[in-house]
């Protein structure tokens, strides 16, 4: 377990408002919302591919592109193929970008848990050196979950 510091040692004095983790997932913790995000990090741009892929209806495509690009996970750039109406494509900024980790870790447990057969895919640099997702202390030591500890970092209201 994390060692828990100063006033969040007693745990019972008190409760996680305003928590990230909850702010996260009200956000991106969705089935859709984690699988459109998988599909962009794979490449694709546009709705049809996201709803396609990601086996969803067009309505809930369409919710979850329009909450995440409100959350400014997504940028919309307007294309035009010829004889088109102009349509939209969605592409990740640089706040849905550091998503990646948080989408590799999943996969990363799922294969480890949840794949009897063995990964389905395998995750390599370029070099082809396998990949894996930790959390790391600068510059580069590999954290278990014993080894972090948190602090108050600011108060919350």
């Amino acid at each position: 377990m994390m060692h828990l510091k100063g006033p969040l040692a007693e745990r019972d004095s008190w409760e996680a408002t305003g928590c990230s983790i909850a702010k996260a997932i009200d956000l991106v913790g969705t089935r859709s919302a984690i699988l459109i995000l998988r599909e962009a990090f794979y490449g694709a741009t546009r709705f049809d591919q996201f709803s396609r892929r990601v086996g969803i209806t067009d309505a809930v495509a369409s919710a979850r592109l329009r909450e995440l690009t409100e959350a400014g996970i997504f940028t919309k750039v307007p294309y035009r193929e010829a004889g088109q109406r102009e349509r939209f494509e969605y592409q990740l900024t640089d706040k849905g970008r550091d998503l990646f980790p948080v989408v590799m870790s999943l996969m990363q447990w799922g294969n480890d848990h949840l794949q009897p057969d063995g990964a389905p895919l395998t995750v390599t640099d370029k070099e082809h050196a396998p990949v894996r997702v930790g959390v790391v202390a600068e510059p580069t030591a590999v954290l278990a979950p014993e080894d972090v500890e948190l602090r108050v970092a600011r108060h919350t209201r």
